[in-house]
């Protein structure tokens, strides 16, 4: 007596069989994809006789010891310190500012203030001798510095420095505080 054995799938697996074979066309067929993005554009219309502030003073990462000390940075992005106080690593850059006004018009700028202070999760600490680069530097103060535009399109900019005292034992963080540059068209 021979055995015969017909196998007869069960509805389900024929199921299963027929998804498969409908879905291999799909799978094996090249996709094509596509995707967008937005992008930003940015401009800034000044208006004669205006300036604005392209970037802050930061007087970098420093870490602080049993003496004070002071941070210096000049208006050439030059970095030193004296007494009890390491600078750490890079960092430290003047504020900058640019404007747009007459050429060989002149210039008043002057300080809100000769110091400020700047505030953290210590003690507070004194910025002060804030200097502006210009040919030569000159000291900035509540008192006027004259200026004169040099430029034929009327554009200038000018970098600001100063000094930071730094407490004995200043605590860590971020300290931060703002100063007032005041320009007088003349």
């Amino acid at each position: 007596m021979r055995t015969r054995h017909t196998l007869s799938p069960q509805p389900l697996l024929r199921g299963i069989a027929a998804c498969a074979l409908t879905m291999a066309p799909a799978i094996g067929a090249p996709a094509f994809a596509q995707a967008s993005a937005q992008g930003e554009a940015d401009a800034i219309v000044l208006r004669p006789l205006s300036f604005f502030k392209v970037s802050d003073l930061d007087f970098g990462d420093i870490v602080a010891a049993i003496g004070a000390g002071t941070v210096r940075v000049a208006p050439d992005g030059a970095r030193t310190r004296t007494g009890g106080v390491t600078l750490a690593g890079g960092g430290g850059e003047p504020a900058r500012f640019a404007g747009l006004g007459s050429y060989n018009r002149q210039v008043n700028i002057s300080l809100g203030a000769n110091s400020i202070w700047i505030t953290g999760p210590g003690q507070r600490m004194r910025v002060r001798d804030f200097e502006i680069g210009s040919t030569p530097t000159a000291m900035l103060s509540t008192a006027p510095t004259r200026f004169r535009i040099t430029s034929t399109l009327g554009n200038f900019n000018f970098p600001v420095g100063a000094t930071l005292e730094v407490n004995a034992n200043q605590a860590p963080g971020d300290y931060s505080g703002s100063f007032t540059i005041t320009l007088d068209y003349l």
